[in-house]
């Protein structure tokens, strides 16, 4: 597979407001949040669609996702945090972990005019930041 989006940030070509890092996942914010402390968990190994990763690789991914999503609830204000693999956006396995209160913030989609800015990512990423 060709270098992704994800593998350039994994590599640093490409800043990110990392929130976690181990020898085999990596767990940054998404820049288009649908709340704040919305944050993507992604296998190092570059592989498309969760399912494909080796045994190894899937639970090593499942063990961040949940310390993410523990640090999460924890830190921000909301009581919930929704786990979504979709896939298709980027060719790069990876869970979307997204802090809600209604199903309607889980779903929500931002507009151009709600993106929040990289001083307000830098400030969610320090709160989650391990």
């Amino acid at each position: 597979m060709s270098d992704t989006i994800f593998t350039k940030i994994i590599n640093g070509e490409i800043p990110c407001h990392k929130i976690y890092e181990d020898e085999k996942t990596f767990a940054f914010l998404d820049i288009r949040p649908r709340q704040p402390g919305h944050t993507l968990v992604i296998p190092k190994n570059p592989v498309e669609f969760v399912w494909d990763l080796p045994a190894e690789d899937y639970a090593a991914l499942m063990a961040t996702v949940q310390k993410v999503a523990k640090r999460i609830r924890e830190v921000m204000p909301a009581p919930f945090v929704g786990e979504e693999i979709v896939g298709v956006d980027v060719p790069h396995a990876h869970v979307h972990l997204i802090p809600f209160s209604t199903t309607y913030e889980l779903i929500q989609e931002p507009s151009a005019t709600d993106l929040p800015s990289n001083d307000e990512l830098a400030e969610v990423a320090r709160k989650l930041a391990f």
